[in-house]
C-alpha cells in the first residue's frame, strides 16, 4: 500500500521531468537549425553586429578591428552564428517555456498562450533593438572618448562579441518584465497593491541589476534602469487588467449573492 502511494506521488514529478526534457530537446533543435542557417551568413551578421561601433570609430578616422589569436576569427564567427540562431529560435523557445508552465493555468487562461508567446517575442525584439540602436551608439562614443593622439582604441573581435552579445540578450530579456509580472499577477503570486508598495525597492533593484549587467559606467546603467522603471509601471497596469481578483472580493461577492437569494426566498414565502 505504501509502495503504491509512493509510486503515485513520484509519477507526476517524473512526468514533469519528461516534459521538461522533451521541451529542452525541441529548444536545442530550434537553436541548432537557427545556427546552421545563420552560419551561411556569418560575415554579414558580424558586419551588422559591429555597425554601431564602426560608425563611431569612423568619426575618429580609425574603423578597424583586430584579432589577436589565429583561431579567434573562426570562433567569433561560430559564436555570432550561435547568437543569431538563439535570436531566430526565440519564438520556439518562448513557446516551449509558456507551454511548460501552462498546466498551472485554468482552461480559460490557456487561450492567452499564443498572444503571450507573440508578446514575448515582441518585447524581446524591442529590448534588443533598444540596446542596438540607442544604447550602443552612446555607450561606444563614451568609451572611445578616452582615446588620445597616443592612445588608440583597437577592439578585438572576441572582446566586442562578448560585450555586444551579453548586452543584446540582457536588454532583450529585461524587457520581458511586464509579461512576467502580469503572469505572476494572473497566478495570484503578486497583486497591484504589492507592486505599488514595493515600487521604491524595485527601483533600487533595477539600478543594482543594471550595474551588474552593464559595464561599470553610469551611462549604460541609466539607459537600462530607466526603461525598466517604465516597464514596471506597464507591469502594474497589466496586473490591474489581467491580474486575479483577491479572494476576499470574491467571497464578499458570493456572500452578497447568497444574501440576495435568501431575501428573495423569504419574500416569496411571505406572499399569500
Amino acid at each position: 500500500m505504501t509502495t503504491s502511494m509512493e509510486t503515485d506521488a513520484k509519477s507526476p514529478f517524473t512526468e514533469h521531468l519528461g516534459e521538461l526534457r522533451d521541451r529542452l530537446v525541441r529548444s536545442f533543435i530550434a537553436v541548432g537549425v537557427g545556427f546552421a542557417v545563420s552560419y551561411a551568413f556569418k560575415e554579414r551578421l558580424f558586419q551588422i553586429l559591429t555597425a554601431p561601433l564602426v560608425t563611431v570609430m569612423e568619426a575618429d578616422g580609425n574603423a578597424k578591428m583586430i584579432f589577436t589569436g589565429l583561431p579567434e576569427a573562426f570562433f567569433t564567427y561560430l559564436k555570432v552564428s550561435l547568437l543569431a540562431g538563439i535570436i531566430l529560435a526565440t519564438p520556439v523557445l518562448f513557446y516551449q517555456f509558456w507551454m511548460f508552465v501552462s498546466p498551472g493555468l485554468y482552461r480559460t487562461e490557456k487561450k492567452y498562450l499564443l498572444p503571450v508567446v507573440f508578446l514575448s517575442v515582441f518585447f524581446f525584439v524591442i529590448g534588443s533593438s533598444f540596446g542596438y540602436f540607442i544604447v550602443f551608439p552612446y555607450g561606444f562614443q563614451f568609451f572611445l572618448g578616452f582615446a588620445t593622439d597616443t592612445i588608440q582604441a583597437m577592439p578585438s573581435m572576441k572582446e566586442y562579441l562578448s560585450f555586444s552579445s551579453k548586452m543584446l540578450l540582457a536588454f532583450g530579456f529585461v524587457f520581458e518584465l511586464p509579461l512576467v509580472l502580469t503572469f505572476m499577477a494572473r497566478m495570484g503570486l503578486v497583486t497591484v497593491p504589492f507592486l505599488k508598495k514595493n515600487r521604491k525597492y524595485a527601483l533600487l533593484l533595477f539600478f543594482v541589476g543594471a550595474a551588474l549587467i552593464t559595464p561599470p559606467d553610469i551611462i549604460t546603467q541609466v539607459m537600462m534602469a530607466l526603461p525598466l522603471m517604465v516597464l514596471y509601471e506597464i507591469s502594474i497596469l497589466g496586473a490591474r487588467i489581467f491580474g486575479r481578483k483577491p479572494i476576499g472580493d470574491t467571497d464578499e461577492t458570493m456572500d452578497e449573492d447568497e444574501t440576495d437569494d435568501d431575501a428573495a426566498t423569504q419574500t416569496d414565502n411571505k406572499k399569500p
